[in-house]
């Protein structure tokens, strides 16, 4: 069982410094990860209405790449409206993000509850290219994680950790992917149940890893879809989220080559309501000119697809809000 918390407990200043201390192993990472409440926990927070979401729900997917921009980022889904919001790559307490509370400002602007979670804590600024936009010398909180956010309140909630084994802080095993830059945690995924007219919901937004291959990508979706029939037995489903799909599988990095895909159509999920397209960009993190790929996916069971989409990070003026275009799409109960 997942414990929800209003807010969740800073690292302390001793606790970083045991972080920055311990041997890069596997084995201490599973331990400090243990240690450290935020990371075993759901904040949730928000405003939502009462009542429950009508049979048709409409559920937009965003990673939004550290949420530069809380503000134009709610305000981008106008057209959307989006019943239920799956974000990935959000800041709370980060120098590079101003140390705000991204999810909650969102969540604020938008007039909906919300669940976050932290998938890693990060022990320093971040990248060089991050580092052109912290406003301070240190992050408040430097958390970084997930999120779901609703225009009702949530039944349940949990959190699933996809791995422990510290894929960006264990040099023992496969070489860290930044190995300057140690993180504590590692992907995860936020389970909720929010009420329709149609009876409950299963949301889960969900955030696989880049640094890795398609058999460490099967092996999470698959610890994912074990952790939803456990928790939403028989509910209909709906997954969104960044799933890295074709990332550090050279030549081609063809998404097609996931054996992900062919794992959840298995058990009875359907990809038909991800709108077709690339869903990736160059922007103001993430500057590499031709970049483009199909990361962002709904996996869904149980629902009727409506309608879907794509909706550009490009605002009015062109100014990219994330690296990913927001993907969505409307079921039927």
């Amino acid at each position: 069982m997942t414990t929800i918390l209003d807010t969740l407990p800073a690292v302390t200043e001793d606790q970083r410094r045991r972080l920055l201390a311990a041997r890069r192993t596997s084995d201490a990472h599973r331990a400090l990860l243990a240690g450290v409440p935020a990371m075993n926990a759901l904040q949730q927070g928000g405003t939502a209405g009462q009542g429950a979401l009508n049979r048709e729900v409409t559920i937009a997917a965003w990673n939004v790449e550290r949420c530069l921009f809380p503000e134009e980022t709610a305000a981008h889904l106008s057209d959307v409206a989006p019943d239920v919001l799956l974000l990935s790559e959000v800041d709370h307490g980060m120098a590079r993000t101003g140390q705000r509370h991204t999810t909650e400002e969102v969540a604020r602007a938008l007039g909906m509850g919300y669940a976050y979670g932290v998938e890693f804590f990060e022990l320093d600024l971040g990248s060089p290219i991050e580092r052109e936009f912290c406003t301070d010398d240190f992050n408040a909180f430097g958390w970084h994680g997930n999120a779901v956010l609703s225009r009702v309140p949530f039944d349940r909630l949990a959190m699933v950790r996809l791995d422990d084994h510290g894929h960006w802080f264990a040099t023992d095993g496969e070489a860290s992917p930044d190995p300057d830059q140690p993180r504590l945690g590692g992907r995860m995924a936020i389970l909720a149940v929010v009420p329709t007219g149609a009876g409950p919901l299963c949301v889960v937004s969900t955030h696989l890893e880049s640094a890795s291959d398609a058999d460490h990508r099967h092996m999470q979706m698959e610890r994912l879809l074990d952790a939803i029939d456990v928790f939403a037995p028989g509910l209909p489903v709906v997954i969104g989220g960044d799933l890295n799909t074709g990332n550090h599988l050279p030549p081609d990095y063809d998404w097609r080559r996931e054996t992900l895909f062919a794992l959840a159509e298995a058990q009875g999920y359907d990809w038909g309501n991800t709108a077709d397209g690339m869903t990736t960009r160059p922007s103001l993190i993430t500057r590499f000119p031709d970049r483009q790929m199909k990361l962002d996916w709904f996996a869904t069971r149980g629902v009727t697809g409506q309608a879907k989409g794509l909706v550009s990070s490009l605002d009015a003026a062109g100014k990219p809000l994330s690296d990913h275009d927001c993907v969505w799409c409307r079921v039927a109960l």
